[in-house]
């Protein structure tokens, strides 16, 4: 994946101001290569318990799918964060990945500065799918 350094350095900062809970929010982009052009930010909807997890509302996706594609851009992925956590994806994670083929980048927040930055694809079929560490290229 290469990603755009504005769209790196901005999913960074949005996990350093979330910290201690998760933030999260979409990659745009196209999916040839797959190139992030930026980040968008969106609310993490879980109240139950945002220190480890997060959610996005599909209604907040479909809104900005919108919004990207009037500009000639795609949904390439998605990006959270790890308060005091590694940047490796959680079983949790990997339940909770729909999008089969596109990228889920995470970073790690140690005492609320991003640390790690990792991605990666989600492969394979609904009933068994993984998630495969893939190359971020920043540009």
């Amino acid at each position: 994946m290469h990603i755009e350094a504005e769209a790196y350095a901005a999913l960074r900062r949005h996990g350093e101001e979330a910290y201690p809970e998760e933030s999260c929010g979409v990659l745009a982009g196209n999916l040839e290569g797959p190139r992030v052009a930026f980040a968008t930010r969106c609310e993490n909807a879980r109240r139950d318990s945002p220190r480890d997890r997060y959610a996005i509302d599909p209604k907040e996706v479909i809104r900005i799918q919108r919004e990207i594609r009037a500009q000639g851009l795609e949904i390439v992925g998605f990006y959270h964060s790890h308060p005091n956590h590694s940047a490796e994806w959680s079983s949790i994670d990997l339940a909770e990945a729909h999008w089969i083929g596109y990228s889920y980048v995470i970073t790690s927040v140690a005492n609320g500065v991003a640390a790690e930055t990792r991605s990666f694809r989600l492969e394979g079929s609904w009933d068994e799918k993984r998630l495969v560490s893939e190359e971020l290229a920043v540009r």
